[in-house]
C-alpha cells in the first residue's frame, strides 16, 4: 500500500454525513455562471448543507437569469460579493485563465473556495492559489468528481485492504462525442483557454484517479492530435504515465469519438478490477478464470465533494483534492504536453520546478 494513498484515506476518514444535522448551511456565492455552475447549484440544492445566498457574472441577463432559478441575489460586480459578512464562501467556475486572481481576491477577503477542476493552466498559477488560501487560512477544494464514483471507491478500498497485492498496471479511457455540440465561443474549446485540449478538459478526471490509485506520477510520455472538431486544439490524446511505485498505466482522451466512453481497469498481483460505462465493475482475484461482477449503488458525487468542502470549513480537515494536489496532478498533464511536443518522456518534477 503505497504512503499517498495511506495519507489520503487518513484525510478523508471523517464523514461529512456524520456532521449533517449539526451543520448550519453554509452561505455561498456563485461566480462565473454558465452550465456548470447551474450543476454545482443543483448538487448544492440536493446537499442541504449550502444556502446560495448570491451569484456574479459579467452578463447582466445570465446573472439574473441563476439569481432567479435559485432564489438568491444578483450582485452588482464581484467586488460587492467580497464586501458582503453574508457570504462565507465562493463555488468559483469561471474561466482557468482567471483562477488565480478570483481565487486570490476570495482569499484575501476571507472567504472560503470551491473550485473548479483544473485549477489553473499553468503549475506557476496552481502554487499560488494553493499558497494564498493557505496563507489566509481559507479552505480551497477542488472539483473532482469522478474519483468519488462508487466503482472507483471500491477499488480503492481493496487497495488499501491489500487485496490487490503489488500494484502494476492500469489503463483509462475518457471519451465524448462533441461533434455538433461544439461551441467556438467557449473557453472551454480553445488551445487559450485550455491548453492541451481534451486531456486538461476531461482527461485530467482520469490522471487524477489514477494518482489515486496507483500513486504519483514521476513521468510522462504524451501525444496529442486534432483530427475531427474545428478550432485550434486537440481532440484526441494519449499518455503513458510512470507512477513512482513503479507501476505503469496509460490514459486516452477523446472529442472524436462517434459515442461517450470511460473505462479504467487496475491490475495488481494479487487481484485486478475492470471498469467500463457499460459492463459496470468487475473483478478477478489470482487463480480465478471468471471474473465477478461487483453490485454498486450509485452515488451523488457532486453532492458529495460540496458536503465534503462544507465539512472542511464546519469541522476542520483537509479536502481529499486540494490546491496542493491538483498542481501536482495539473503538471503530470504538463509534462504530457510538453513530451508530445519535444518527442521525449518528461519528468513532472521539472515541470513543477518550471512552473510552466
Amino acid at each position: 500500500m503505497n504512503e499517498a494513498l495511506k495519507t489520503q484515506e487518513l484525510a478523508a476518514a471523517a464523514s461529512p454525513a456524520a456532521a449533517k444535522t449539526a451543520t448550519k448551511p453554509l452561505r455561498v456565492a456563485s461566480l462565473g455562471i454558465g452550465w456548470w455552475s447551474d450543476v454545482l447549484a443543483d448538487a448544492a440544492k440536493r446537499s442541504g448543507l449550502i444556502e446560495i445566498v448570491s451569484c456574479y457574472t459579467r452578463g447582466e441577463e445570465k446573472r439574473r437569469a441563476f439569481a432567479a432559478k435559485y432564489g438568491c441575489r444578483a450582485a452588482t460586480s464581484y467586488e460587492e460579493i467580497l464586501k458582503d459578512d453574508a457570504v462565507e464562501a465562493i463555488i468559483n467556475t469561471t474561466p482557468n485563465n482567471i483562477h488565480l486572481e478570483t481565487t486570490q481576491m476570495a482569499a484575501e477577503a476571507g472567504k472560503h473556495v470551491f473550485l473548479d477542476k483544473p485549477i489553473a493552466n499553468s503549475v506557476a498559477d496552481g502554487n499560488a492559489i494553493a499558497r494564498v488560501c493557505e496563507k489566509h487560512g481559507v479552505v480551497l477544494a477542488l472539483g473532482y468528481q469522478r474519483r468519488r464514483e462508487s466503482h472507483f471507491r471500491w477499488i480503492r478500498s481493496e487497495i488499501l485492504a491489500g487485496r490487490f497485492g503489488k500494484l502494476v498496471q492500469g489503463e483509462a479511457n475518457i471519451s465524448r462525442d462533441r461533434l455538433g455540440q461544439f461551441d467556438m465561443t467557449s473557453w472551454r474549446y480553445t488551445a487559450a483557454g485550455m491548453p492541451g485540449g481534451v486531456m486538461l478538459q476531461i482527461g485530467i478526471h482520469y490522471v487524477d484517479v489514477l494518482e489515486m490509485l496507483l500513486g504519483p506520477v514521476r513521468r510522462v510520455s504524451g501525444a496529442l492530435s486534432h483530427l475531427v472538431l474545428p478550432g485550434d486544439n486537440p481532440d484526441v490524446a494519449g499518455l503513458i504515465l510512470e507512477h513512482e511505485n513503479g507501476a505503469i498505466s496509460t490514459l486516452s482522451a477523446s472529442y472524436a469519438s462517434a459515442s461517450e466512453f470511460y473505462m479504467l481497469n487496475i491490475y495488481g498481483k494479487e487481484a485486478s478490477a475492470y471498469y467500463d460505462l457499460f459492463g459496470g465493475l468487475r473483478t478477478l482475484k489470482r487463480g480465478e478464470k471468471q471474473v465477478r461482477s461487483v453490485p454498486l449503488t450509485e452515488n451523488d458525487t457532486i453532492r458529495e465533494e460540496l458536503d465534503e468542502f462544507v465539512h472542511c470549513i464546519r469541522h476542520g480537515g483537509k479536502p481529499e483534492t486540494d490546491g496542493f494536489w491538483a498542481t501536482r496532478n495539473l503538471a503530470v498533464l504538463r509534462a504530457g504536453a510538453r513530451s508530445a511536443r519535444e518527442g521525449r518522456a518528461v519528468e513532472v518534477a521539472d515541470v513543477l520546478a518550471s512552473g510552466e
